[in-house]
């Protein structure tokens, strides 16, 4: 087909419009239905309830995997996080004494009697 026999067209040249006359807004006047490029319209309210669902859902599951993974690093031994510091573990010691004073007060309260055989695990007495 060449330039020449595009003007012989009906249709004003356009393939596929034989025998067709367009319309002022743009469709046919056989088409079945002028509006159904904006059918989907129609259930609006029901696909915008559907797609809030939807992001509701894969917030709540973003959530639950966030809080799995909050909960495996806490049953996870992490040295830097669950060890003191030497400074937390130095403050500790520094609250220990040792002082003998007090041993002989504390065996004259004692109720153990000195006089007892060592224990030995599996011997009977």
């Amino acid at each position: 087909m060449n330039g020449a026999d595009i003007g012989k067209m009906p249709g004003d040249g356009v393939p596929g419009s034989e025998g067709k006359d367009p319309v002022a807004n743009g469709h046919a006047e056989n088409e079945s239905n002028p509006f159904a490029e904006y059918m989907w319209m129609e259930n609006e309210e029901e696909y915008n309830r559907q797609v809030e669902d939807e992001l509701l859902e894969q917030e709540f599951l973003e959530r639950c995997f966030q809080e799995m993974l909050d909960e495996e690093d806490q049953d996870w031994f992490i040295p830097e996080r669950d060890l003191p510091s030497v400074g937390q573990i130095q403050q500790q010691l520094n609250g220990f004494s040792v002082n003998n004073g007090n041993a002989e007060e504390i065996l004259r309260k004692s109720i153990l009697n000195p006089e007892a055989k060592e224990f030995v695990p599996g011997m009977k007495y």
